[in-house]
């Protein structure tokens, strides 16, 4: 049975657009371990992407979606998920949580996320 390829969907706790990302950059570089948004702090130095994180990103079969908690979508049932959050999607219905909000507070670096989904999504198979 063909179905729709998987997708990562990243969830980050933060509103998108220009204004939000300038007004996070402050805090990022000040207190970077009290940003509210752990996967923002993980995988985005003050101003860009993370180059290992890119890197891995592109390295992945899953395609990947990024969505700032202002354009989550209904569909993906938004108002019960705590952010941030990481989602596995593969076929109609609703995406799963691969990594919750909880999760992602606790992992120490960027190459705690990357092993963790490594190790997620070879599970999934």
């Amino acid at each position: 049975m063909a179905g729709r390829a998987p997708t990562l969907i990243f969830v980050y706790k933060a509103d998108g657009g220009v204004m939000h990302a300038l007004a996070g950059m402050v805090p990022k570089l000040v207190a970077p371990q009290g940003y509210p948004c752990r996967l923002c702090a993980l995988t985005y130095g003050a101003v860009a992407m993370r180059r290992e994180w890119r890197a891995f990103l592109a390295a992945q079969a899953p395609s990947s979606l990024f969505l700032y908690r202002d354009e989550l979508r209904e569909d993906l049932d938004g108002r019960d998920l705590p952010l941030p959050a990481v989602l596995w999607a593969r076929g109609p219905g609703q995406p799963r949580v691969l990594i919750g909000a909880e999760e992602l507070a606790a992992l120490g670096d960027l190459d705690a996320l990357i092993g963790l989904l490594r190790a997620r999504i070879a599970a999934l198979g």
